[in-house]
């Protein structure tokens, strides 16, 4: 008689994010020891299993079909196979494809195993020389201009370190937006190409940084740090309401939202589109949360 059948398990692998050799004992185990290695990139990830000699069949999981695919990997998991995930650097899921096939396993009652390892998060961090008793991992800035702006706004007056990820032709953009927002005095810290033959930080005030990006262009991977905020950030951003002087401005002068808008955000040190922005949330709120 036939026993039980196995139950398939799912290990999500952290691989290195740089150096080769920053890959765990028990990581190269399980990828030797697993049915099926699902990579972001199986060209990538073949790089790695050749430098440790691991021959065993990959398949692609990423972005564009990991729906499809994550269906797929369920499927090996009912029939009792073991599956080790892999991201192209770093832990699968963070800021990487990973978290739909994870969360579908775990659903379907399957055991999930972390591998941990490299991340150019804690590796940042850690070298950062930031305060790292409490901090906020953002993920990846947003690519458009508003959106950015935005969202440092809302990180006015934080008062522990945070970490985003950031593209190499968007950094001397973002930390003039950091100069503008949360004010020139900001500690922040750049790290580039972790664990790589380039690997660099370059630690400083907001200004300061900003003031060497404009001198040089960066490239490789990128994990900025913004560290607690000096209380310098420009004095518009601790007016009242927004809405209120801007109707005051239009009376006084007589002239139309937009040109008031115009002598507001001149006034205050800021942009127009920053101001509008706030406008829209002021009027988004209802009175009772205004108060």
């Amino acid at each position: 008689m036939a026993g039980p059948k196995q139950q398939g398990v799912l290990y999500v692998v952290a691989t290195p994010i740089g150096n080769l050799e920053d890959m765990t004992h028990r990581a190269v185990r399980i990828l030797r020891e697993a049915d099926l290695i699902a990579c972001e990139d199986t060209r990538q990830t073949q790089k790695l299993l050749d430098h440790y000699g691991i021959k065993k069949p990959t398949v692609s999981y990423h972005d564009h079909n990991e729906v499809e695919r994550a269906q797929e990997l369920l499927a090996k998991l009912e029939e009792g196979l073991t599956i080790a995930q892999v991201s192209d650097a770093g832990m699968p899921g963070i800021s990487d494809p990973g978290y739909r096939v994870v969360t579908l396993a775990l659903e379907r009652g399957f055991t999930v195993v972390p591998i941990p390892g490299a991340s150019s998060l804690t590796a940042a961090l850690a070298a950062s020389g930031l305060p790292t008793d409490a901090f906020e991992f953002r993920g990846f800035l947003p690519a458009k201009s508003g959106q950015r702006r935005t969202m440092l706004e809302s990180l006015q007056g934080h008062a522990h370190t945070i970490v985003v990820y950031e593209a190499p032709h968007r950094i001397r953009e973002t930390l003039e937006d950091i100069v503008e927002i949360l004010g020139p005095q900001t500690p922040v810290v750049i790290a580039r190409e972790l664990t790589k033959i380039h690997e660099e930080f370059i630690r400083g005030r907001a200004d300061q940084v900003l003031g060497i990006l404009q001198e040089r262009e960066l490239k490789g991977e990128i994990t900025l740090l913004i560290g607690k905020g000096k209380n310098d950030a420009p004095q518009g951003h601790l007016t009242g309401n927004v809405a209120a002087r801007l109707k005051e401005i239009m009376a006084q002068q007589q002239i139309d939202e937009k040109a008031a808008l115009k002598l507001l955000a001149k006034e205050q040190g800021r942009s127009k589109s920053e101001l509008y922005r706030e406008l829209q949330r002021v009027q988004t709120r209802g009175p009772k949360e205004r108060k």
